[in-house]
């Protein structure tokens, strides 16, 4: 999902995890899958951020001429207005738009 097109609120809300865990049963698995997705959006737009503050990256790296550019600091502004993975990735567990899994091992008696 892009998450320039969430649409997750900007700001934190109130939610019942009881209600939130009812499909994985449990609410410590409900975060953990939350939080894994919130760590990828994070992640993706960390990446498409560096891309494209990299076009205004300058060959010189001296301090002294150091000069703001208005594109640059828009670009930065854009990123900071959006919703934070948290919440985008709460969303998406709410909407149903997170696939997961649980790969359960077997118990295995030991031999003493």
């Amino acid at each position: 999902m892009d998450y320039k097109k969430s649409n997750a609120p900007l700001t934190t809300t109130t939610r019942d995890l009881i209600k939130m865990s009812e499909d994985t049963g449990n609410i410590y698995e409900t975060v953990c899958i939350i939080a894994k997705r919130a760590n990828q959006i994070a992640g993706e737009m960390k990446h498409d951020l560096e891309k494209k503050l990299q076009e205004f990256a300058s060959l010189n790296d001296n301090l002294e001429e150091i000069s703001e550019n208005r594109e640059q600091i828009e670009i930065s502004r854009y990123y900071e207005k959006l919703p934070k993975p948290t919440l985008i990735a709460t969303q998406e567990y709410l909407e149903g738009k997170i696939h997961y899994r649980n790969l359960k091992i077997p118990n295995r008696s030991a031999k003493l």
